[in-house]
C-alpha cells in the first residue's frame, strides 16, 4: 500500500512543534492545579503562550523545507500571535474578551483539522484527525457559551482542559510531521 503524505506535510522542525505541545500541556495542568493565580494572570500567560505558538507556526511554514499545508500553519500562526498580543496588551481587555479569543482559536484549528481529515481520508487513521477536529470545535463553542455567561470558574476550567487537550493534539500531530527516514 502506498503511503500518502499528511495534510500537514513533513518538517525537520517537528520536534519544535512537539515541545510547544508539551509546554501547552504543562501550562494547562499548572492552571488546573493552581487556579488561584487568577483569571487575569491566566489570560496574560496564555497570551504569551499563543505568541510563542504563533512564532513556531510561522517558522515551520516559512522554513526552507516548508511542509505541505504550509498556508494553514502561516494563517494559524498569524492568528495565534494576533490573539496573543491582544491578550498581553491589556489585562482589562484580556479579562473581557479572553473566552471569545480562545473560542476563535479553537474553532479555527477545529476547521483546519476537519479539512485535514477529509484530505487524508486515504490514510490509515484519518478518522482520529476527524474526531480531533470535532472535539476542537466543541471546545470552541463551549468557550463561546462560557464567555456569554461570563462565568470565570467555568472559563478557568475550560481553559485548563482545552490547553491540555490542545497540547496533546499538537504533540501527536508533530509525529505525523516527522520526515520519513530513507532506508
Amino acid at each position: 500500500m502506498k503511503e500518502t503524505k499528511s495534510f500537514w506535510g513533513s518538517s525537520k522542525l517537528w520536534w519544535l512543534v512537539m515541545i510547544i505541545g508539551m509546554l501547552m500541556v504543562i501550562a494547562g495542568f499548572a492552571y488546573w492545579f493552581f487556579p488561584a493565580i487568577g483569571y487575569a494572570v491566566a489570560s496574560v500567560l496564555f497570551g504569551w503562550m499563543l505568541i510563542v505558538v504563533g512564532i513556531v507556526q510561522v517558522c515551520v511554514s516559512a522554513g526552507a523545507h516548508r511542509p505541505r499545508g504550509w498556508g494553514w500553519w502561516l494563517a494559524g500562526g498569524v492568528i495565534d500571535m494576533f490573539i496573543g498580543f491582544m491578550l498581553v496588551r491589556s489585562v482589562t481587555l484580556a479579562e473581557a474578551v479572553f473566552p471569545y479569543f480562545i473560542a476563535f482559536v479553537f474553532i479555527f484549528w477545529g476547521v483546519s483539522a476537519l479539512i485535514g481529515a477529509v484530505h487524508d481520508r486515504r490514510r490509515r487513521y484519518w478518522w482520529l484527525q476527524l474526531i480531533n477536529g470535532i472535539l476542537l470545535l466543541v471546545i470552541g463553542f463551549f468557550f463561546l457559551e462560557a464567555g456569554y455567561l461570563q462565568n470565570m470558574l467555568n472559563v478557568s476550567f475550560l481553559t485548563s482542559l482545552a490547553f491540555i487537550y490542545w497540547g496533546f493534539s499538537i504533540a501527536m500531530a508533530s509525529y505525523d510531521m516527522k520526515p520519513a527516514v530513507d532506508k
